[in-house]
């Protein structure tokens, strides 16, 4: 009795053509995301001054803020010699690189499936799989590069820096400050940042191939996932032209183009949320201050927690009321822009609810980037505090009602852009000359 063995099959030249073919593609995609958000947060750093840091830190800073971009972890350290300890420590998300890097990355993946109408639940879930192990493989390569330690942290000539030296030279307790990510969190919060655009590429795309059994969920989705993304873009718009107003007409233009290269949504997406009613709890308390417009550290400076909403903004400068009528124009918009790509058989109702709840959900994903904690702190044998050294900047939304109002405001806005959109000629609607013809 005898026994044959099945053959081995080896790959076919079609099938590894293919593969490596779609290798590249991902590989494309993660070069594009990158690049983007490398480009940025340089240019950023740069007008922020820090292309003159010593030691040849820039590129390690560049790649810290990158990693930070991309939802990474990055821990500061501190030392101050035997007889001072520094503490430190840094929570926020440069939003501008990270919208950078999100619209490179989504349009490169989406690039290879812009001429199919259908994909496979299989095929769309392999193309995720090998993006995001190219991207978190850079990822934890600009985590290693990004780790650097500074020993000079103060400003010539300024009362800071003559503390700084008194403590230099009679105590050797000399205040240093490093910075280092920690590979483990940056990872996973990496991992949640990539798969979040993957997905959101899918849903804001019309031309994105879906599986056969999610074709029928696209039609109260996408045009409202597309209605949000206009919306925060124009919001970004906005505030692009209104920075570099400021840069032409009061100066400061490096400053300016360091906030818009580092930080534009943190503020706009803080403004969208500050004009439909929201609010923000913080503190700015020390030398440092916001790197942001100076009317928010008005508001935001002293020794206790303050609320920044309109309110408290237009007791400074009361311009801050237009923030609700922007608000108000850039939802109806936004509104119409839904309407007007939903298929004609969608009712006033359903328009109303698709894009509150549309709403709600974007502000329960944007009000949590805007947060922001910064400090840091010398002290004296471990319990005297050197306040000339020391400063936090605390920012953090309130966030469940910023939801319960996004949620209101977009259904009064769903319903009246429905309304407006009523006379236009939408997708799936048949005119009265077209069923004669019939």
């Amino acid at each position: 009795m005898s026994s044959r063995q099945a053959p081995v099959r080896s790959p076919s030249p079609d099938g590894l053509r293919h593969l490596v073919h779609d290798w590249r593609d991902a590989l494309l995609a993660v070069i594009a995301g990158l690049a983007a958000m490398a480009v940025t947060a340089a240019l950023g750093l740069w007008a922020a001054g820090a292309g003159d840091l010593p030691g040849g830190a820039f590129p390690r800073v560049t790649a810290a803020v990158v990693v930070m971009a991309a939802g990474g972890d990055v821990e500061l350290s501190g030392g101050a010699g035997a007889l001072a300890e520094s503490d430190a420590e840094v929570t926020a998300m440069p939003l501008s690189v990270s919208l950078a890097g999100a619209l490179a990355l989504g349009t490169a993946f989406l690039r290879p499936l812009r001429h199919r109408a259908v994909a496979s639940a299989r095929e769309l879930l392999a193309r995720v799989a090998r993006t995001t192990v190219l991207w978190l493989a850079a990822l934890a390569g600009l985590a290693g590069l990004a780790r650097h330690t500074f020993t000079d942290l103060l400003p010539a000539d300024s009362p800071a820096d003559v503390i700084g030296d008194l403590l230099g030279d009679l105590l050797d307790a000399s205040p240093t400050l490093g910075f280092r990510t920690d590979i483990g969190p940056t990872l996973l919060y990496g991992l949640l940042w990539v798969l979040g655009v993957l997905a959101m590429s899918l849903l804001v795309s019309r031309r994105a191939p879906l599986p056969a059994r999610l074709v029928r969920f696209q039609e109260p989705v996408r045009p409202a996932a597309f209605a949000m993304l206009v919306l925060l873009l124009a919001y970004v718009v906005v505030g692009v032209v209104a920075g570099l107003v400021v840069a032409a007409t009061r100066g400061h233009t490096s400053d300016t183009f360091a906030v818009l290269l580092l930080g534009l949504p943190n503020l706009v997406w803080l403004a969208l949320g500050i004009g439909i009613g929201g609010s923000w709890e913080g503190r700015v308390e020390g030398p440092f201050g916001l790197p942001m417009p100076h009317l928010l550290d008005q508001v935001l400076r002293g020794p206790e927690n303050a609320t920044l909403d309109v309110r408290s903004l237009a007791e400074h400068d009361a311009r801050a009321w237009w923030l609700v009528p922007v608000a108000a124009v850039l939802l109806l918009a936004a509104a119409f822009l839904m309407t007007a790509r939903s298929p004609a058989r969608t009712r006033l109702w359903q328009q109303a609810v698709h894009f509150g709840v549309a709403f709600a959900l974007t502000m329960l994903v944007i009000a949590p980037l805007t947060r922001l904690h910064a400090r840091f702190g010398l002290s004296l044998l471990g319990f005297f505090e050197v306040d000339a050294l020391s400063g936090q900047v605390l920012l953090r939304p309130h966030l469940w009602a910023a939801v319960g109002l996004a949620l209101l405001w977009g259904l009064v806005a769903g319903f009246l852009g429905g309304l407006l959109a009523s006379r236009v000629r939408r997708r799936g609607e048949v005119t009265d000359e077209a069923a004669g013809a019939r």
